[in-house]
Formats: C-alpha cells, structure tokens, sequence
C-alpha cells in the first residue's frame, strides 16, 4: 500500500481524536452523546430524510461498541443509541394521548420513554453481539462492518415478530426518499435495505484505525458508495423499463375527510361525519372518469353496520352503479349473543344494500384495541385509547377477497401494512393490497409519513399496487414499483380519483421467497465478514 497523502493523513487525524474524545468521555456524557447519536440516525427517516446524518451516528456507534472494556459496555452503548433513535422516531405516539387529554395527556412522556426503553434493547443487542463476535476472533474493519451491520438487521427482523412485534422504522426505510433505491427491496425486501444502510454508515469507522499507517481505510469507503452507486442505477434501470398498465374498467376514489380523532366518536357528530363523506362520495369527478368504487378509511362509519340498516340504505345509495362503497366500520355480534365481541373491520357495500364482504383485523394494536393480558392486571388500571371500553376481538388472518368489478384484493387495517413478508396469503395471491388506517390519532407529525413510507415498500416488495386511504392522511395510490401515481397530502380534505395500476407481470424474488430471503442474506454477510479476519486489519 502507499504511505497515506497529506490530506489523507489529516482525515485520519481528525477521525482519530474523534474517536478518542468519545471513548474518553465520563459520567452521563458518554451516554448523552450516544443518545444524540441515535437522535441523527432518527431524522434520516421520513420526512425530514437526512441522509448524511447516518455516516457519523452508526460510525460513532462502532466506534463505541469497539471501544468498550466488555460485551455489557457495548450492549449499554447500542442501548443509549436505540434510545435515542427510538425516542425521536417514535415521539410522534405521544399524539395519541393528547386526543383525550384531560384524561391521558399525562402518560404521553411515559408512554414515548416506555417504547423507547423497549425498543433499545434490539439495538443494544446487536451491539452486544457484535462484541462478542469480535473478542473471539479478530476481524479487519470491514469484516467488523459487515458482522455489525448483519446482527443489527437480524434483530430488526426479530423486531418485526417478538411480542406480536413492531417492524416500524426499520433503518432500510430512509431510502424510500428514492423510487430508484428502493427498487433493491423487490429482491432483497426492506431487510437487504437495511444491512445495506448500517453498512455503508458504518464503513468510515474503518478511517480512525489507532495504528493505521497506510491508505488501505479509503478502498471500503469508495467501495461502499460504489455499490450505493450500482443498486441506484439498477433501480433506475429497472424503472426505466416499468409497465404503466391498469385495470381496465376500474376507477376508484379514495375519500379523505380529515375529521379529527377528538371529535370523530362524539354521538352528537357522528352522523355528521358520515353525511360529509356521503356528499364527498357523490361529488362532480371534475371531467375524470365516474368512480366505479368509493373507499373510505378505517371506522370511517362509527357505528355497528348491523345494527343501523338505514345507514346501509344510504352507503347504497352512494355506491357506484354494479360497483362498491368500501369502508372500515366495526363489527360486532347480534345483541344477546354471548360472549359479545367486536371487531374493526372493512366491509363492501354495493348499491342494493348488500354486505358482499367482511375483514377484520387481526394484528390488533397493544393498548390501543386491546390490552394484553387484561384478566392478570388489576381491574381498571389500564383503558385502551379507542372508543368504547371493551377489547377489539382478532380476526382470523391474512385473506383474499374477491369483489364485484375488481381483482382478488389483500385488505389491510391501519399498521398491519408494515410487516415485511406478511400483507398476503401466499396460498391465494392477490392482485392489489388495500390498506384502510386512521393516523388523526397521530396528527401533523413523522407517524403518518412514516407509516406512508412503510405501504410504499411493501408494494415493491410484493411487487402489487396498493391503494391507502387515511381519515386524515396520507392517501394515495401506489404502483408495484412503490411510485406514488396520486396522492392526498396529511390533513387535506378532499377526494383522489385514480385508476387502478396493474400488478407487475412477474412476481418478485421476495413474494416468491418471502423473509427466507433475509436469512440467507444475513448468513452470506456473516460469512463475508469472517472471511476478511485479518490480525493486521484488527481495529480496537
């Protein structure tokens, strides 16, 4: 190797004091500057998408998980980390308790401290793991990368199914800023994004190598955004060559009322929602096509359907001609039937009046549909933010519906849209996903841009257009390359008049394979990473 240039060497110097000055710090500093470190991974995703943010949060992170006495050093280093990370992307939850607050806006600072002490320890233990990978056996910096950032995507996927899991704001999302990069997710799925992303923030850790003498720390860094560089001009490529077909003789309109949550549930109002949706319905298509079938967003009619057949007559009477009114509404069982249940559900109503089909949620919200483990906590403690006092009931699972005048259709209820791998019944595949939700709970925060970012990706990954609607927003019609063809902004009323795009002629890699994908993503990582053991490339 060539000894190190001039400017080369005063990098070096700089990112070695860096280093130093971290592993120096004492007391509640060192934990505050991982916090803060954390809090800069958090704004690269959605909306604020700063990007160059990651460099220095996942290269200090390694910096401090390799500079640590002990594997307990390192787990409390990607502890502080996630804390931070998941303090300042999850802070919009603390929205949901100020819709009641007279009655919950006390538990919002908890209950955002809460979540984030929970949702640290992935990060902590993939830091703790790493260590321990790399006492036992001596790694170059790269192979360090590359073992750091598989264990960190291995426990955002056991994130995504631990304790009914939580797969929101997994890293690979900040590349939803790009229709080009999250083209890779088609292969790999949201996880191949995320190695990716941790491995590329990570790589300049390799620059403040103590005894590094030669220029060898600059090869994986031009490397790393060399690759960036490929997966950005294959999803450029592959967008280039991208079909533009919809579905011949369907035109939907996705309504979007933005009511608040405060009022949404008030009897005197309720009425009152329903009639402004009814009249958004019927409205002039402006010189588009006629709507051939309306959808509304989840418990976008709060009432019991059952129970209110003059509610039915008039969601009939908006219905389309031979078309539908879809809508969330809950559910419940006949009056004297016991146990009594409910269920937050999508029904399709078409202009007689019939109920052609039913879904109901099964990926139901802790705390916020249910509480877990109710008849072990004492009796009152706990009260589920969503109207009325008892539990939702789990609907059955994943189904395909076959609606009059549309493809087989996924549906979909508020955030069982972010789990990767898990948004269709393999063994009856759909040809669209539809995803009803009500973010009014979140307001003008990250949370609905971030849940918006999430359908996206699962559209690529599925390689199906998928059709949101949101009380409040985001709206919007995606295509089976994760491209928005239309869309309604956060908190705008209005109504989206849009074709249907057509499924992608060839199934995707990961529909096809689904999360085996990421497991042999993260075994090659692995195995790459030990591969590149090297006494001389050791970094401590």
């Amino acid at each position: 190797m060539q000894p190190l240039g001039q400017a080369g060497f005063s990098w070096h110097l700089r990112l070695t004091a860096v280093r130093a000055w971290l592993a120096g710090l004492t007391g509640w500093r060192g934990p505050a500057v991982l916090g803060g470190l954390g809090v800069m991974a958090a704004l690269a995703l959605p909306p604020l998408y700063l990007l160059p943010l990651l460099l220095p949060a996942f290269t200090g992170l390694l910096w401090a998980l390799e500079d640590g006495s002990s594997a307990g050093n390192a787990f409390s280093a990607g502890w502080w980390f996630g804390f931070g990370f998941s303090a300042a992307g999850l802070s919009w939850i603390g929205s949901a308790f100020f819709v009641d607050a007279q009655q919950y806006g006390w538990m919002a600072p908890f209950a955002i401290a809460g979540m984030a002490v929970g949702m640290a320890l992935f990060p902590a233990s993939a830091a703790a793991l790493s260590r321990l990978v790399f006492d036992r056996r001596p790694l170059s910096g790269t192979g360090r990368v590359l073992i750091f950032a598989a264990l960190w995507t291995m426990t955002e996927w056991v994130r995504g199914w631990v304790l009914t899991g939580f797969p929101w704001n997994l890293i690979g999302t900040v590349w939803t800023a790009s229709d080009a990069m999250i083209q890779m997710a088609a292969v790999t799925g949201v996880y191949g994004l995320s190695l990716l992303t941790v491995a590329v923030a990570s790589v300049p850790a390799g620059l403040a190598t103590p005894d590094q003498k030669t220029n060898s720390g600059w090869f994986p860094l031009v490397l790393a955004f060399a690759i960036l560089g490929v997966v950005w001009a294959g999803g450029q490529a592959r967008l280039a060559g991208a079909s533009e077909k919809t579905v011949p003789g369907v035109q939907l309109r996705l309504v979007q009322p933005s009511i608040p949550q405060a009022l949404k549930w008030k009897p005197d109002l309720r009425l009152g929602h329903v009639q402004k949706q009814l009249e958004m319905s019927r409205a002039s298509s402006r010189g588009a096509p006629t709507p051939t079938h309306i959808i509304w967003a989840e418990t976008a009619v709060p009432f019991v359907l059952s129970r209110a057949p003059g509610l039915i007559r008039a969601l009939a009477g908006a219905a389309p001609p031979g078309g539908l009114i879809i809508t969330g509404a809950p559910r419940a069982t006949p009056p004297g039937v016991n146990p009594e249940r409910v269920w937050n559900s999508l029904q399709a109503i078409d202009s007689k009046g019939r109920i052609r089909a039913t879904y109901d949620k099964f990926h139901l919200v802790p705390f916020g549909e249910y509480i877990p483990l109710r008849g072990l906590l004492p009796s009152g403690l706990f009260q589920k933010l969503t109207a009325g006092r008892q539990d939702f009931s789990s609907g059955p699972g994943l189904r395909t519906l076959e609606l009059p005048g549309l493809p087989p259709v996924s549906p979909l209820i508020c955030y069982e849209v972010i789990f990767p791998g898990q948004v269709v019944d393999r063994k009856n595949r759909p040809q669209w996903i539809l995803n009803l939700t009500n973010d009014a709970w979140f307001g003008r925060t990250a949370g609905p841009y971030q849940h918006f970012a999430a359908a996206r990706l699962r559209a690529v990954e599925e390689g199906l257009p998928l059709v949101r609607v949101a009380n409040t927003g985001i709206s919007g019609v995606i295509d089976g390359y994760g491209r928005i063809v239309g869309q309604l902004e956060l908190g705008q009323v209005g109504v989206l008049d849009s074709p249907l795009p057509a499924a992608l002629a060839v199934r995707t890699p990961f529909s096809r394979y689904g999360n085996r994908i990421t497991a042999v993503i993260l075994i090659l990582s692995m195995g790459m990473g030990f591969l590149l053991a090297s006494h001389k490339g050791d970094v401590r």
